[in-house]
C-alpha cells in the first residue's frame, strides 16, 4: 500500500466520522421559539357534559384572576438596579545598604590600585499600585411571560420573551425564574425582585449593536492571551 492510498483512506475515515457527529448534534433551537416551548399540561379525562352544564362554557364568576395554573400568563415589572464600588492600593518600599572596611594586613589597610579594598552594596526597592472599579446597571420596564411548570409545592416556573424591532435593530429582552404565589399582586403582576433564580437577558442585534462592539482582531488585543 503506497503513501498517497493510506493518506486517502485516513481522509475518508476522517470524512466520515465528521458525518456521523455531525447527524448525532441536535439542530440548533431558533430564538423566537425559546418562549413557545413551555411544556403542556397532559391530557385530562373527558367529562360527560350535562344538559344544560357543559364544562368548556363554564363562568368562573368568584376564582382569582392571579396566575397559578400552566399556560397562564403573568406580568413581571424590571426593578432592577444594581451598584458596586471597589478600590484597592497598594504601596511597598525597602531600602538596604550594607558597608564591610578594608582588611587590614600588618597594621596597614589593603589596597588595589591606590584604593582601599573596602566593599559597600546598597539597595533601594518599591512597588505602589492603585486600582479601582465603579459599575451601575439599571432596568426598569415591563414583560409578561408564560408559567411553564407548577411544582409539587405550588411555585410557578415562568419565563417569557419580548422581541422589539426598531429601525435598523432588534431589542431582546428574556426572563424566566421562579415566582411564589404569595408574591403576585392582585393585578396579576409581580416585582422583578421577587422572582427566584432570575435569568434576565437584555441584547440588541443588527447594525446599531453591531457598531458598538469590538472585532474580533481588537478583541484578542485585549484579552488575556496578550502577553504585552
Amino acid at each position: 500500500m503506497n503513501t498517497i492510498t493510506r493518506v486517502f483512506r485516513h481522509v475518508a475515515a476522517l470524512g466520515l466520522i465528521a458525518l456521523a457527529g455531525c447527524a448525532t448534534v441536535a439542530p440548533s433551537r431558533d430564538d423566537a421559539q425559546w418562549a413557545a416551548t413551555a411544556p403542556v399540561e397532559p391530557p385530562q379525562p373527558a367529562v360527560a357534559d350535562g344538559a344544560i352544564y357543559h364544562d368548556n362554557q363554564n363562568m368562573e364568576l368568584f376564582v382569582d384572576p392571579r396566575a397559578h395554573r400552566v399556560g397562564d400568563i403573568l406580568t413581571v415589572v424590571l426593578q432592577e438596579s444594581t451598584q458596586a464600588s471597589k478600590k484597592a492600593s497598594t504601596s511597598t518600599s525597602k531600602k538596604d545598604k550594607t558597608a564591610i572596611d578594608a582588611p587590614t594586613l600588618l597594621g596597614k589597610a589593603v589596597t588595589f590600585n591606590g584604593n582601599p579594598a573596602s566593599i559597600g552594596l546598597s539597595g533601594d526597592r518599591s512597588f505602589s499600585g492603585d486600582g479601582s472599579s465603579t459599575q451601575s446597571n439599571q432596568l426598569s420596564g415591563q414583560i409578561t411571560v408564560t408559567v411553564a411548570q407548577r411544582l409539587s409545592n405550588g411555585n410557578l416556573v415562568v419565563r417569557g420573551e419580548k422581541w422589539l424591532t426598531i429601525n435598523q435593530g432588534k431589542e431582546l429582552i428574556r426572563i424566566s425564574g421562579i415566582v411564589r404565589p404569595q408574591d403576585i399582586n392582585p393585578d396579576n403582576s409581580v416585582a422583578s425582585s421577587r422572582v427566584a433564580d432570575a435569568r434576565i437577558a437584555y441584547t440588541g442585534r443588527g447594525s446599531l449593536a453591531d457598531a458598538n462592539t469590538q472585532g474580533w482582531l481588537s478583541r484578542f488585543f485585549n484579552s488575556k492571551w496578550m502577553p504585552f
